[in-house]
């Protein structure tokens, strides 16, 4: 199903939408400049985790991998396909994040692109879209290849299953302790990130079931 979307591609379209993100960001004047203390962290952080990518992945081996910040209320953090990571502001500050903690979520969201979900979601929709009926035979690469990018604004908004998020948990938990993080931290982020969403599921735990 995932060869639908050609893994290139997809990471091609992240990139360009992870430009006007930032951009975006730069304009209303929530990027964090290269020597903020936070954003130094999370890449520090990064530096450890990226080396164990290609165990995962071996495209991940040619990614150039991004680290950026941006200031928001909002408790979220992602990884788009390519390696383009960004973490919001609330995330780290509204939970108190640990070191121990950042890599978690880092772990976990890496684990997502790593792991082609975005890929894998994508292709159900370009299917849906499609029709099964036309069978995939009938369509030129040009024509995939066009809607992979044109999909690629949907990155932002896609909804992982269960399968996914049980997947990126646990490839996540690994990277992040084989760069030396303390895995017990997952406890005590998931903790918090209860305590900070209550029970109506909002922000990060709206789709991170």
């Amino acid at each position: 199903m995932r060869n639908l979307v050609p893994a290139e591609t997809l990471e091609n379209a992240a990139t360009t939408q992870y430009r006007e993100l930032l951009t975006q960001a730069k304009a209303q004047k929530a990027l964090a400049p290269d020597d903020y203390p936070q954003l130094r962290r999370l890449r520090s952080i990064a530096q450890r985790i990226i080396p164990f990518a290609a165990q995962w992945n071996p495209r991940a081996a040619q990614w150039r991998w991004e680290v950026n910040l941006i200031g928001s209320k909002q408790i979220n953090a992602f990884c788009m396909p390519g390696g383009k990571i960004v973490f919001y502001t609330g995330i780290i500050d509204q939970l108190k994040l640990s070191d121990d903690e950042i890599a978690m979520i880092m772990g976990h969201e890496m684990a997502h692109a790593l792991r082609e979900h975005s890929r894998e979601q994508l292709a159900k929709t370009q299917a849906t879209n499609l029709g099964i009926r036309l069978g995939a035979s009938l369509l030129g690469l040009g024509d995939l290849s066009t809607m992979a990018a044109n999909l690629g604004g949907k990155l932002l908004t896609l909804k992982f299953s269960r399968n996914d998020e049980s997947e990126a948990d646990l490839v996540g938990l690994e990277l992040a302790a084989r760069a030396g993080y303390d895995p017990r931290a997952a406890i005590t982020l998931w903790q918090k990130m209860g305590q900070a969403t209550g029970s109506n599921g909002i922000g990060f735990l709206s789709t991170h079931p």
